[in-house]
């Protein structure tokens, strides 16, 4: 079977941006992620001998000349030092442990220094989700053809509604050729409509975003606030995160991910200061018009304008949620969506895998004997990962079971 992830920018750009900041603020500190299949898949018989090959043929990545070129081009915030770590980077398979169980479950944990292990995770994803089409010979019933005309329609509605929006979906993708179509169909949907009100904006990942010529996207994760709640508990964790990614970038990456522990324990640490610092939020969990609602009202009690603030949304969207959000918001501030699995795996019956990889662990440094333990605790219950001690023991620190977020 032929190589799946063949390019090392074909990738997230918030892996690149949170792999910077973590060498910057944390370089000794070591994590643990896994593999969480909150749809119960069961994998065909060998998946993991292929998945392992495939994982093990990351390690003949390279970052080339034209990918570091264009990132220092659109990306002029990352500090130049950053792209001698990339081009000295490689990946280690002996990182990763997979197991298949007898029932077809799949389990896949990453373990090691969080700047080695944090580049994993979206690239395993991606070859998770395409493997699983291929060996299913789901794949044969991709029509690209019919997929390009799909998107470029999707693009119309949204730009000609005003949306400005962009692609989130390289980590559940149905292949990298589904990824390409999208890209390819909203980057020239947008050409030929220029003088529209909307935009298709980029793409969050960095090859296809090189290969379209367009500006690649994203700023952060919920990993770099659940590891610092592990090092340094949950209470303060936001602030700490905030404080460090405006150290790292000076302002630029002005997009906050506020959810790791709900807006309630976000709120208590978004201050004026951090308010008029950051560009904007993104909303990735609860109900999109409640979340704006909380944020509209927190930047009018700062005395805050919230119609200069952009917001993010990036909560399971598709294009009839984010033209009702969009006539919701486009008079409370400025909104913008990142579209991800809809954009990326929307052929007719086939369903999308509903995998994540998740940060549960960590230790300051290699030289601690043990690792604390974290989570994630979302505006959705479903969407909360880590063991249940862990997050109960969470909820009660941040006191919520004693809320309502």
């Amino acid at each position: 079977m032929q190589q799946i992830i063949r390019h090392f920018t074909d990738d997230d750009l918030y892996k690149f941006t949170m792999c910077c900041a973590v060498i910057e603020n944390y370089p000794r500190t070591q994590v643990r992620y896994r593999f969480i299949d909150r749809g119960g898949t069961v994998y065909p018989d060998g998946f993991v001998n292929e998945l392992r090959r495939q994982i093990e043929m990351l390690e003949n990545l390279q970052i080339t000349a034209d990918e570091i070129l264009f990132m220092r081009k659109k990306c002029r915030y990352i500090p130049a030092w950053f792209y001698d770590f990339l081009k000295g980077f490689r990946y280690d398979s002996s990182l990763v442990t997979i197991r298949q169980d007898a029932s077809g479950k799949l389990d896949i944990i990453f373990e090691g220094s969080w700047c080695h292990t944090i580049l994993l995770e979206v690239k395993v994803l991606a070859i998770v989700s395409e493997l699983y089409y291929m060996m299913t010979g789901q794949h044969r019933c991709f029509d690209y053809d019919a997929y390009y005309e799909k998107s470029w329609n999707k693009a119309e509605r949204l730009i000609k509604a005003g949306c400005v929006f962009s692609d989130f979906g390289t980590r559940r993708r149905a292949s990298f050729a589904a990824q390409d179509t999208v890209v390819r169909a909203m980057s020239e949907c947008q050409k030929a409509m220029p003088c529209s009100a909307g935009r298709f904006v980029g793409t969050s990942n960095v090859y296809m975003a090189m290969k379209y010529d367009m500006t690649p996207v994203g700023t952060m994760a919920h990993e770099f606030v659940c590891a610092i709640a592990g090092m340094y508990g949950p209470q303060m964790s936001n602030h700490i995160a905030m404080e460090k990614w405006r150290s790292t970038y000076r302002g630029a990456l002005g997009t906050f991910l506020y959810d790791t522990y709900g807006w309630r324990i976000f709120s208590l640490n978004f201050s004026e200061d951090y308010a008029n610092m950051f560009k904007g939020l993104r909303v990735d969990s609860g109900d999109n018009f409640k979340e704006l609602d909380r944020i509209v009202d927190k930047y009018k009690s700062l005395g805050i304008d919230p119609c200069t603030k952009q917001v993010v949304f990036s909560n399971a969207l598709n294009v009839d949620r984010a033209l009702e959000i969009q006539r919701y918001a486009k008079d409370r501030c400025i909104p913008s969506f990142g579209i991800g699995t809809h954009f990326t795996n929307d052929f007719s019956g086939v369903m999308p895998l509903n995998i994540v990889i998740k940060l549960v662990d960590v230790k300051i440094t290699e030289s601690w004997p043990f690792y604390c333990h974290t989570c994630k605790l979302s505006e959705d219950k479903g969407k909360y990962t880590g063991l249940p001690d862990v997050v109960d023991c969470f909820m009660k620190i941040l006191h919520l079971y004693d809320s309502d977020k």
